[in-house]
């Protein structure tokens, strides 16, 4: 009978919890994929540290290798010449030395002026295969990030926070209209109309294309009394993605416009 009550208690007490108890998991989780991030980011560069240092002891232990091999095969080629001059009776063996010290010479510094121009240009291509690598690195590096805190976002309560973690992603990406977007609809929340204002148009600015962005313009200027611009951008949200017309009645910012025609004529059609 105790066993019964007890289980009935325990019931009831989980159906008043008003909180999920899993978010300090999912952080936990969060700070452990940002631990492996940074885990992997070290043995790449790590990795590619000692991938062009190899590349660059063995290039030029084949240039030298195959410079050691050529001087050996131009002596013998000397030695050659050297005895058939002699057979052939040439005027002398100062005469011999002399010529093919200069010819030797002059193949000799050649090659090298050859070799140095392709081990330069070999050392180009690892150092930008090499920034290629560390930019891509980079670039994944920080979409990882963005993305971890976007997920942050999601979890946060407070307005403020959410300003603060929009303010990191664009830290990261200053570009990012998203992150403009949305930081500008908690300032409308604020009443910081003017700042949300200014925002929406610099993610216009970097995309024209963004229909959230018009929307929440619209809603600034709405709130500032800007009714004919408000409609103007409710117009070119709606166009770029029809399904923001099902949330015309529903947006509180638009309050001021329900009594205007062009406005109703957006809702009616």
């Amino acid at each position: 009978m105790q066993a019964a009550d007890a289980s009935k208690a325990t019931n009831e007490d989980v159906e008043q919890l008003q909180k999920p108890l899993y978010s300090p998991f999912i952080e936990r989780y969060i700070l452990d994929e940002l631990r492996l991030l940074r885990q992997d980011q070290q043995r790449l560069r790590a990795d590619v540290a000692e991938k062009v240092a190899n590349a660059k002891l063995e290039a030029s232990d084949r240039a030298i290798r195959y410079t050691a091999d050529t001087t050996n095969n131009i002596f013998y080629i000397i030695t050659a010449a050297a005895s058939i001059l002699v057979l052939l009776g040439w005027k002398s063996i100062r005469d011999i030395n002399e010529y093919m010290e200069t010819t030797t010479f002059k193949r000799i510094e050649e090659m090298t002026l050859e070799y140095e121009k392709r081990l330069n240009n070999l050392e180009m291509t690892i150092k930008e295969r090499s920034n290629q690598i560390v930019d891509a690195q980079k670039v994944i590096s920080d979409s990882n990030l963005i993305h971890s805190l976007w997920m942050r976002a999601g979890l946060e309560k407070s307005g403020q926070e959410k300003i603060n973690i929009y303010n990191q992603i664009l830290e990261i990406n200053p570009k990012d209209v998203e992150a403009l977007t949305y930081k500008a609809d908690m300032l409308l929340d604020m009443n910081d109309d003017s700042w949300a204002l200014s925002l929406v148009d610099q993610a216009l600015e970097y995309d024209q294309d963004y229909a959230l962005a018009y929307w929440q313009r619209a809603c600034a200027k709405a709130k500032l009394d800007h009714k004919k611009d408000a409609i103007e951008d409710i117009k070119k949200a709606i166009e770029l993605s029809s399904t923001l017309r099902e949330e015309l009645l529903g947006e509180s910012y638009f309050e001021s416009l329900k009594d205007d025609p062009d406005f109703l004529k957006l809702v009616s059609d």
